[in-house]
């Protein structure tokens, strides 16, 4: 952590070192992914899929900074919900369309064909490649850049941009005054008890200051706003520039080369007729 994010909890992040994702404009990060996400909704198999979330999960590791709880539900969360996604998906598939093919597991009245297991990995390896593609912009962006950038690069009219912005600056200014109101709390001895009446006690006893603080800061912003002529021009100067560079330019050719180097060299093998028809 730097020391202006340790002396100020609101102060915009610093891109980690090492990690390019980070350092890519979020427009980029999202146009780059894109080709690949439409082409795992309409390509039938399973292979496709597997291969862009393989691909999408070592660029998530290896380009941006995790904590360890996205580390965990990267790597053990993930691949057991996909699991227990494929055996919900093979129940539910069309057992007399199924049953042609070899029996795999029978348990009692259970019974789940190969190409009813084929069909729910298919379906299941689809859903984690959407997410994985999705998360390789949503772990290393964050909320302003975000804005900033539709509104430098798409044009979006800065007062819906903006706005947005200090709507996201609301959510850490909430978390930071809820910590100071339970410390508050702490110091005056208001805490004590246990059960889940003392815990409904102490939120209730939260709500108000948290109300009150809320109520301040929202018209601290509209007095900044209206000090600064928000709305009165058509366009604004922009304090935390997020450029398009050439690195982005690379990241989104290279990243379309290789979803339709996956398309074209795939097909040619017949193996991306596995799966749902």
């Amino acid at each position: 952590m730097s020391t202006a994010r340790a002396t100020d909890p609101f102060a915009p992040a610093v891109p980690p070192r090492g990690r390019f994702l980070h350092a890519l404009n979020p427009l980029a990060k999202i146009a780059g992914p894109l080709p690949a996400i439409v082409a795992v909704l309409v390509v039938p198999g399973a292979v496709l899929p597997a291969a862009l979330a393989a691909g999408a999960l070592l660029l998530v590791l290896g380009g941006a900074r995790l904590s360890p709880r996205a580390l965990l539900g990267l790597l053990v969360v993930l691949p057991l919900a996909t699991a227990v996604l494929t055996l919900s998906f093979a129940f539910w598939s069309d057992a007399g369309r199924a049953s042609v093919t070899p029996l795999v597991v029978e348990l009692g009245p259970l019974r789940l064909h190969e190409a009813a297991l084929l069909a729910g990995g298919a379906t299941a390896l689809r859903l984690a490649a959407i997410l994985l593609l999705s998360l390789i912009g949503g772990l290393s962006t964050t909320g302003p850049d975000l804005a900033r950038s539709l509104v430098q690069q798409l044009r979006v009219p800065y007062r819906v941009g903006y706005t947005a912005l200090a709507a996201y600056r609301f959510v850490p200014r909430f978390a930071h005054e809820l910590a100071v109101i339970r410390a508050a709390h702490r110091v005056r001895g208001t805490v004590a008890g246990r059960g889940p009446v003392a815990l409904l006690r102490r939120w209730l006893g939260y709500v108000v200051p948290l109300l009150a603080s809320a109520v301040r800061h929202a018209e601290r912003v509209a007095l900044s706003m209206d000090s600064r002529a928000f709305g009165a021009h058509p366009t604004r100067t922009q304090r935390y520039p997020v450029p398009f560079r050439i690195r982005d330019i690379v990241f989104v050719v290279v990243f379309w080369a290789g979803t339709a180097a996956l398309l074209l060299t795939l097909p040619s093998s017949g193996i991306l007729t596995i799966g749902i028809p």
